[in-house]
């Protein structure tokens, strides 16, 4: 990980969970951060472990949907440190609810945050990354970027579009021969707050939901989450499933093609459980 030393390293959501975690795995290889959150506890606290490792930090209240404000945030970035090398497209929300009963605005908000808050991330720092000559774009979809599940519509759709946004920007970047490298993240049920803090429909049940993706689905630390992810950006790896849990599924879909969407509401009759006793995966990444 010793490329990682010295280098800039920009993570948004990264006042817990995978953010956080990649924050300090970072600044124990020795990179410089710029943080960001809406959560400013949480935002604190990873500073707090940052300044303790004794790496540089910049932390910053941000939401990522504002686009002007992201735009000045990464000429602030690189007014402070110099140069940017690294962005980290983290920040996410969850959701659980069926087309038929979700609400337009919650649709919205889950494409505003996890698939536009990935468009202004990459579009503000790309001109920094570029001139660093040494670049890279990270972007988190999630294994919700390989296949889709009832309920998770609006979450699918943000996080299929994560993934083509970053492998069209990763051949773009090829093609003009610009210094940056693009790596798209996929991780599987890791264990962190997204599930409980994740929009619900109406009439789902959103402990109920945050218990059963604890119990079942959350298998890889954010620690070990983001030490995968390091290992990819290392090698230049244009994709990253994160868990065993990713691995599988992938494999499955690979398989089966869109047979899987048979398997899948095939095991939700026959496990008799509600499709949103399922959604609890929303917090996959």
């Amino acid at each position: 990980m010793n490329s990682f030393a010295g280098k800039v390293a920009v993570v948004t959501g990264a006042g817990s969970g995978i953010g956080q975690a990649l924050a300090v795995e970072l600044a124990r290889a020795g990179a410089k951060l710029a943080i960001s959150d809406v959560d400013i506890d949480g935002l604190a606290d990873t500073e707090r472990r940052l300044k303790a490792i004794g790496a540089p930090v910049k932390a910053d209240h941000l939401d990522v949907t504002e686009r002007e404000a992201f735009l000045a945030y990464a000429d602030e970035v690189k007014e402070h440190f110099g140069a940017v090398n690294q962005i980290y497209n983290n920040a996410g929300i969850g959701y659980a609810g069926d087309i038929q009963v979700a609400r337009f605005k919650d649709i919205e908000r889950v494409m505003d945050v996890n698939f536009w808050g990935v468009v202004n991330g990459t579009k503000a720092f790309l001109p920094h990354l570029i001139a660093s000559g040494d670049g890279h774009v990270i972007n988190v979809s999630s294994v919700f970027g390989l296949f889709s599940l009832p309920g998770q519509a609006a979450y699918n759709s943000a996080k299929f579009a994560v993934r083509g946004f970053t492998e069209a920007l990763r051949q773009e970047m090829m093609l003009a021969e610009h210094p940056v490298k693009v790596t798209a993240v996929h991780p599987g049920g890791i264990k962190t707050a997204i599930a409980r803090n994740a929009i619900m429909a109406d009439g789902i049940d959103a402990d109920e939901v945050a218990a059963n993706f604890d119990k079942q689905f959350a298998r890889t630390s954010p620690q070990r989450a983001a030490q995968l992810i390091l290992n990819a950006v290392h090698k230049d790896k244009a994709r990253v499933l994160v868990g065993p849990d990713a691995k599988l599924l992938d494999l499955v879909v690979r398989v089966t093609g869109s047979g899987y969407q048979r398997m899948f509401t095939s095991f939700l009759k026959l496990s008799a459980r509600k499709p949103a006793a399922l959604h609890g995966t929303a917090g996959t990444g």
